[in-house]
Order: structure tokens, then C-alpha cells, then sequence
């Protein structure tokens, strides 16, 4: 089944997965950390089912 996710929201979760690899690979990094809580707050303010997230995520995943 195919969800309508917007492309601006994929570009977001996208971020979210980079920024998070970024600070495991430099903790403590206070300008990523605070990426990363803004990129979740956008991503929290976006009403979306559990099935739509899972797509979400594998959508940023892949590329598509």
C-alpha cells in the first residue's frame, strides 16, 4: 500500500537519519544535538499513522 508522504517530509526524516549518524559518531556535538531536536519536532508535529511513519522511514532509506 502506498501513502501520500510529501517529499519535503522524506528531505526531513532524511536529515534526522544523518543528523543522528553524525552525533554517534561525534557525541557531545551540542550544535548537532540540537539539530537533531528540531528535525524531531518537525517530524512529531506531522500527524501520521504507524503505518505511515514506517513508510516515512523506509522511503528515506531508500531513497525514494
Amino acid at each position: 500500500m502506498r501513502h501520500s508522504i510529501p517529499h519535503d517530509l522524506v528531505q526531513t526524516q532524511r536529515a534526522w537519519m544523518a543528523t543522528y549518524q553524525q552525533l554517534a559518531d561525534q557525541p557531545g556535538r551540542t550544535v548537532l544535538r540540537r539539530r537533531l531536536l528540531r528535525l524531531s519536532q518537525e517530524l512529531a508535529a506531522r500527524p501520521m499513522s504507524p503505518a505511515e511513519r514506517a513508510e516515512l522511514r523506509r522511503r528515506a532509506r531508500s531513497g525514494g
